[in-house]
């Protein structure tokens, strides 16, 4: 198959940008408040009494984790442009103040809505279920006395009381921590003394109970706790108890260009964070108001910043139900197939990678094709094969016991040249990566941090092998992060291609990046942030000269994000002259569809689920000849201005009609999605007017992927058949 030699349609130095100066000043959807209508739509599955009852819990515990990353690095941003004066109104006029006061209150409003959900939905239906969440009031005396032993030889050596006093000034909070706040009487002194009593994040939150009649039992960690308060403050008389959380700015911020050694200032600055100021104050509803004027007062927090919650706190607990053997309550388990091209005749044998991905360009889908019998096996493959020379790659997030980590030191070991890329500055993967770039290094891996000011979010992997004299470049270029474990469960695509230009482009940006090069363009790669965006912006502005001479036209996006406001803007343009738009986005959208004028022929959808929707594809009719991209890129400012990202474009008509078969199921109406409208309201569509369940994407893509496998195994034997 030719390859296409140009990652552009043939008229694009002739596009100029499109006047948008008419549009109204609030075109653009607050990205924060759009922000919390993803975390919104994942609460709404916690709601549906249609959704599994354990994975209910799930969503419980991923709303509560997502917000709060949310508060710890954009509401924390957002307060530290106001402090330094770096805060702009938005586009309509509106003073950053008035934003953050907006987004404060409908974060309350969703917390409370959340905590609701547990307490009058989710928990009952777990007791009807069998499996308990009970208060020390509900056990029997047997179970009581149990605990008690539990408590004394398990739980209380590892508490830490701090008491406050003038002798002890009151004592640092960490961020997300559960906390205790106990109020005790002395009768020696007559006074009554405060304390913090922090509930240990080493041990379960929910501390299993034992079952009786095959019933699931747990009691919150901090229940179990306060009823042993005496013994934690012997000799005190207990006057109250009441739960509370901190939550503190932990965005990292580093200055590269004016440091030497950038390993060891991240080091530093995540110290910092750890110590970063507090940004937000939960509280249980019981709480009486002298505690928490104390509170509010030491924490240096306003009253803004608290949320009155009823209890229990931190759902981010809720996760240790997914031990619970009920799979009668969770989605019916699936397990990913072997990419067709992949596959062999006998399953107990591995595929020759490399035989399959020189015969054809091969696209994997993960997770219904399995990511450890395709780019983990390529990799693993490549660590073994004595004909090997190099292996290149990018390494944003991987898992703690990380296969792909193992390879590279394999290879390294084997004496190959292997170079790792490792982004150390991917957001609360710090540590992490800072771990396994010292691990790598020691193993001979050459390792490196790209480039200054950038980090590098593209997923690039290049294995460069000896056949017949010559040289030979096998890649891969993914959506997703080389990690096996997100891959279970994260949405994401991956090319896997021996295409020389493919080769020749990832050759020359992998050299930018390790060494001194300046790329000015690549040939089926759009790299950010030199090209990606003017790339993108050319391809909606041919589609949108297209429509305006009477030719077809079309656009089609799916992203996890839809910020960035030239893109926004540009497809605004193309709607004006009637291109017909799809995009397809998992969480923000500051774009308005379907405002008359303005918006009219796009449409956005979301899909929310059981996998996270995650791979980025582009799509542009271009006269019918399809160009279609699949990468790393988000359109936010950061992806486009601040990242190297990469998109590659697919050269397949398979393959871009599978994926272009999926995006016609995400955006039919008999699809179960949210749907956007001009008002920036969501609206889940789940049943149709008689009332039966709309078509669920991922069931759906996960009976067409087994029968493709079917096909493919049939097809093959009768091929040897034959």
């Amino acid at each position: 198959m030719d390859a296409p030699q140009d990652t552009s349609p043939a008229d694009m130095d002739a596009s100029t940008p499109p006047a948008v100066d008419d549009l109204p000043l609030s075109r653009f959807v607050d990205r924060e408040l759009s922000w919390l209508a993803f975390n919104q739509r994942v609460l709404e599955l916690a709601e549906d009494e249609r959704v599994p009852l354990l994975e209910r819990t799930n969503f419980l515990a991923i709303f509560a984790s997502n917000l709060d990353e949310f508060f710890m690095v954009r509401i924390a941003g957002l307060k530290r442009r106001i402090l330094t004066g770096l805060a702009v109104p938005t586009p309509d006029g509106t003073p950053p103040e008035a934003i953050l006061e907006t987004i404060q209150t409908q974060a309350r409003e969703l917390q409370v809505r959340h905590a609701r959900t547990y307490l009058d939905s989710v928990a009952p239906a777990l007791k009807r279920e069998s499996i308990h969440i009970v208060n020390w009031e509900d056990l029997s005396s047997d179970e009581r006395e149990h605990l008690h032993d539990v408590f004394d030889e398990q739980i209380f050596p590892v508490l830490m009381p701090l008491a406050v006093d003038p002798a002890h000034p009151f004592p640092y909070i960490s961020g997300l921590s559960l906390n205790l706040s106990v109020r005790v009487h002395n009768p020696v002194s007559g006074k009554v003394e405060f304390a913090r009593l922090k509930v240990p994040p080493v041990l379960p939150r929910l501390y299993p109970l034992q079952s009786v009649s095959g019933e699931s039992r747990f009691i919150p960690l901090e229940d179990l706790i306060t009823h042993h308060l005496g013994s934690v403050f012997a000799g005190m008389e207990i006057l109250d108890f009441h739960a509370f959380r901190l939550t503190r700015n932990e965005d990292v911020t580093i200055e590269e260009d004016e440091t030497e050694n950038l390993l060891q200032a991240l080091e530093q600055e995540l110290l910092r964070r750890r110590f970063g100021p507090p940004i937000r104050l939960e509280v249980s509803d019981d709480m009486d108001e002298e505690t928490l004027e104390l509170l509010v007062s030491e924490l240096d927090i306003t009253r803004n910043e608290v949320s009155v919650l009823p209890g229990p706190l931190d759902l981010r607990g809720l996760f240790e139900l997914g031990r619970v053997r009920r799979p009668d309550l969770k989605y019916p388990t699936h397990v990913p197939v072997t990419a067709a091209d992949f596959r062999t005749s006998d399953s107990d044998e591995q595929a020759d990678i490399f035989g399959a991905i020189a015969a054809r360009d091969v696209l994997a889908h993960h997770p219904y094709e399995s990511f450890s019998t395709s780019v983990q096996a390529f990799l693993e493959q490549a660590a073994s094969d004595p004909d090997v020379l190099a292996i290149k790659q990018t390494l944003y997030r991987t898992s703690g016991d990380s296969p792909i980590i193992e390879a590279l030191i394999d290879a390294a070991e084997a004496g190959k040249q292997v170079l790792a890329l490792v982004e150390i500055k991917a957001r609360f993967d710090e540590q992490n990566n800072i771990e396994w770039a010292r691990k790598l290094e020691k193993a001979g891996v050459h390792v490196v941090y790209g480039l200054v000011g950038l980090k590098t979010h593209c997923k690039l992997l290049q294995v460069i092998r000896e056949e017949d004299g010559r040289l030979r470049a096998y890649n891969h270029v993914g959506t997703g992060n080389y990690n096996p474990k997100t891959s279970r469960i994260y949405e994401d695509f991956g090319l896997f291609t021996c295409d020389p230009v493919v080769g020749n482009d990832i050759t020359r940006l992998f050299n930018q990046l390790s060494g001194y090069a300046i790329e000015k363009k690549f040939q089926r790669l759009l790299v950010a942030p030199l090209h990606l965006r003017k790339g993108l912006l050319q391809h909606i502005d041919h589609e949108r000269r297209a429509a305006l001479d009477g030719r077809p036209s079309r656009i089609r996006i799916k992203v996890n994000s839809m910020v960035d406001e030239q893109i926004i803007d540009a497809l605004y343009a193309a709607s004006r002259v009637g291109v017909p738009i799809d995009i397809w986005v998992r969480g923000i959208c500051a774009l308005r569809p379907g405002v008359p004028g303005m918006s009219e022929s796009i449409r956005v959808r979301s899909v929310v689920g059981r996998y996270l929707e995650h791979s980025r594809i582009f799509t542009f009719h271009n006269d019918g000849d399809t160009h279609l991209f699949i990468g790393s890129a988000d359109m936010m400012h950061r992806n486009l201005d601040r990242r190297i990202e990469a998109l590659v474009r697919l050269a397949d008509p398979h393959q871009i009609a599978a994926i272009e078969s999926m995006f016609d199921l995400a955006m039919d109406d008999g699809t179960a999605t949210w749907h956007l409208d001009a008002d920036a309201q969501w609206t889940r569509h789940v049943i149709n007017e008689h009332g039966e369940p709309l078509t669920d994407l991922h069931d759906e893509m996960m009976r067409r992927t087994m029968r493709r496998t079917r096909r493919s195994t049939l097809n093959s034997e009768e091929h040897i058949a034959s």
